[in-house]
């Protein structure tokens, strides 16, 4: 499930604590969590509903100015299915960051990194690319994964799904737009060689 930042904004200072969405079925379960820039968030509930049961609290709980906006909004969703009321919130802040935030790493850690990298590279159905993409994203943070992606002649959604796996690591940010190398990829890079052993 998708937020825009000032959604995730108002989840973390508690001004928002529901969403909407139009689903044929829903997409997620009461819960479930989902990591996000913002921490974790909660799904407590997920609800079908009329245009009719959708209240002016719940268009305020979901950041809107009132019923008639929510409705609106809604109603210009290009997706097939009816109404879902998502009730959330932040259950803390994501591992990843705490990790990202490590730049202070052991000389095990800086050897775990490595193999864990080498691990995802010899598992790779084609040529070894994690050091490739890390030294991209520090030569260019904030650039489009579109333009990323092209500058390695690759699609766009499979080097979004790598860079997911380095930010598992605590490896990258997620920004606005593009990406970055966490304190913790830095304090890594200096420790790299161009290929795995």
């Amino acid at each position: 499930m998708l937020f825009r930042r000032e959604v995730l904004e108002g989840i973390a200072g508690g001004r928002i604590d529901r969403v909407f969405r139009v689903w044929a079925e829903p997409r997620v379960r009461a819960g479930s969590t989902q990591r996000t820039w913002a921490g974790v968030i909660v799904i407590d509930s997920v609800t079908a509903v009329t245009p009719d049961e959708i209240t002016e609290e719940d268009a305020r709980r979901s950041g809107f100015k009132d019923r008639a906006a929510l409705l609106t909004a809604l109603s210009k969703s290009t997706k097939e299915g009816g109404y879902h009321r998502v009730m959330l919130h932040l259950g803390g802040p994501d591992p990843r960051s705490e990790l990202a935030a490590n730049a202070d790493l052991t000389d095990r850690e800086l050897a775990d990194l490595k193999t864990a990298l080498d691990a995802i590279d010899t598992r790779s159905r084609r040529a070894p690319w994690t050091r490739e993409v890390l030294r991209l994203i520090e030569e260019h943070p904030g650039l489009r994964a579109q333009d990323l992606a092209e500058r390695l002649g690759r699609d766009k959604l499979p080097f979004k799904a790598d860079v997911r796996r380095l930010k598992a690591l605590g490896l990258t940010e997620s920004l606005e737009t593009g990406y970055r190398l966490s304190p913790r990829g830095k304090a890594l890079m200096p420790h790299l060689t161009s290929t795995p052993k």
